[in-house]
């Protein structure tokens, strides 16, 4: 290759963007999870040798830009010396550039000739990871411990192939193994496949022009992050957010953004958010930080392409014993998809007075689980983890559409036919939730309606739901949207559940989950 020809810089982007899609297609078709074979919870993203980030799949965006710093926090415990080729590394701990313990990462060095100059990065959610409660969500958890086992960076294959002693302690330390044997395989190939292309890339192009390629890529990303920065007014602009609960009183739990703009940099300070709380809503610095480059992707107002480049000119802020900082001991499980949520919508709250044209109002930023883990008479458990959208908010010049998903999640309910084949659990409905988004000028979308009957004698219920208090804020005069409502119907009564609860079912018992509208845009 020509010295960074620029066409020669380009095939190189697509064929990274393209290596981490077959990733993640290598999972969803091998994976034994209905989880990811079939709602897609699951990510995948190639870094340069350093670790930063130059190619994903078309995946989670809370995943991938957490995985912006996956690497680099990894070699900090395992040196790049100490690799091979054939290595591969599996840990979960969040602390390490992550998330929260059921993401499970399988990372591989890639090495071209005895030189190591990419990685290759598959996360996967698994159902179980073992922990106090079936699923690995504990609502009322006070610590990481009472979650879900946590696995620090080992190999998990060498040049011989898969490390069997490894592979033995983890599948002895969850409820569903066959299944997790089989996601982690899958998450292996998924690697392999990775190795496989950028190996092609380099003899295609020269390993030093590839390596010289991803350097550029940062260059552009970064120019192309501070140009959409200079397209925002300078100043300083404030917004919050809030979780439906968390505080010690039981009230709301804050996160506060405060956004300075000065020409083409930009300052996210997010630590006027609320103290470490004492449930599972904490969340990792490296999730806040995937949730501010989010935002300033969405309020650039165009597309471009994420890599370790676009976060040079963001300074993002945490403080250490918050939510978003709270110590390598916090509960955290869902503040992948809960907290960071709260970020964007706290974010979006500063901006709307200022580019109103590039935001939507409120809607279903949450991930709507409803967790079911069935004992098996073996002493087993079948694992199904099953995520809800609502209505999307309205924009300026258009309603919100219904029964979707937004922000940071992408994922897809489970088919009614997966579900009924796999699991004694019988769906009984799914519809729109007529008028549930907020009404203006431009309305919110309408949320889902999903009913499960449970058909055996006892069924494990974990659900982790936000925005069943606070309402999906309307935007420029917009209404707000309905909430979330998860009702129990056990012998004719009904029951409304709490929005993140531990609870056992029983045979009958029908469990009723009512998505939130989105809201509205101005006035009506």
């Amino acid at each position: 290759m020509s010295a960074l020809d620029p066409f020669a810089v380009e095939v190189i982007r697509h064929g990274l963007s393209a290596a981490a899609e077959e990733m993640s297609l290598v999972v969803v078709r091998s994976a034994r999870s209905p989880l990811l074979r079939e709602a897609g919870d699951l990510s995948s993203a190639i870094t340069d040798a350093e670790g930063g980030l130059v190619g994903q799949g078309r995946d989670i965006p809370v995943h991938l830009g957490a995985m912006a710093y996956t690497v680099k926090e990894l070699l900090k415990a395992c040196p790049a010396e100490t690799l091979k080729e054939g290595d591969s590394l599996i840990y979960n701990l969040g602390i390490l550039g992550g998330n929260h313990l059921n993401d499970v990462k399988v990372a591989r060095p890639i090495f071209v000739e005895g030189r190591l100059v990419a990685w290759a990065l598959s996360l996967a959610h698994w159902p179980d990871v073992g922990g106090t409660w079936p699923g690995s969500y504990l609502a009322k958890a006070v610590d990481t411990f009472q979650e879900a086992m946590r696995i620090p960076p080992v190999p998990i294959t060498t040049a011989a192939g898969v490390n069997r002693g490894v592979l033995a302690m983890i599948l002895h330390n969850v409820r569903d193994p066959v299944s997790c044997e089989g996601d982690l395989l899958a998450q292996i190939a998924a690697t392999q496949a990775a190795e496989r292309r950028i190996r092609e890339l380099c003899a295609t192009h020269g390993t030093q022009g590839f390596v010289d390629a991803m350097a550029r890529l940062h260059d552009l990303s970064e120019a192309e992050m501070r140009e959409a920065i200079r397209g925002i007014p300078d100043g300083a602009y404030e917004g919050e957010d809030f979780l439906d609960d968390g505080r010690p009183d039981g009230g709301p739990a804050r996160i506060h953004a405060r956004i300075l703009i000065n020409g083409e940099e930009a300052v996210i300070d997010l630590s006027g958010s609320d103290d470490r709380v004492a449930n599972f809503c904490n969340t990792t610095p490296y999730i806040a930080r995937s949730a501010v480059a989010y935002a300033m992707r969405v309020m650039s107002g165009r597309e471009m392409q994420q890599n370790a480049g676009a976060l040079r000119p963001l300074t993002i802020v945490t403080r250490p014993g918050s939510m978003l900082e709270p110590g390598w001991n916090a509960a955290v499980a869902a503040g992948n998809h809960e907290t960071a949520a709260r970020i964007v919508d706290a974010m979006f709250r500063a901006m709307e007075r200022v580019i109103p044209e590039r935001l939507s109002a409120g809607g279903p930023t949450t991930s709507g689980l409803l967790s079911f883990a069935e004992p098996m008479p073996d002493g087993g458990w079948r694992m199904l983890y099953e995520v809800h959208g609502g209505g999307e908010g309205a924009r300026h010049d258009r309603d919100g559409s219904p029964a979707t998903r937004v922000h940071l999640t992408n994922t897809s309910n489970t088919p009614a036919e997966m579900i009924e084949a796999n699991y004694a659990i019988r769906l009984e409905r799914q519809a729109i939730r007529r008028g549930s988004g907020g009404a203006g000028a431009h309305r919110g979308g309408d949320g889902i309606i999903r009913s499960y009957r449970i058909l055996c004698e006892e069924m494990w219920l974990t659900t982790c739901v936000e925005r069943t208090k606070i309402r999906p804020y309307g935007m420029a005069g917009g209404e707000p949207g309905q909430p979330f409502r998860i009702v129990l119907e056990r012998a004719g009564v009904q029951t409304e559940l709490q929005g993140k609860a531990n609870l056992l079912l029983k045979r009958g018992d029908v469990v009723t989950l009512e998505g939130c509208g989105g809201g509205g845009f101005g006035a009506a």
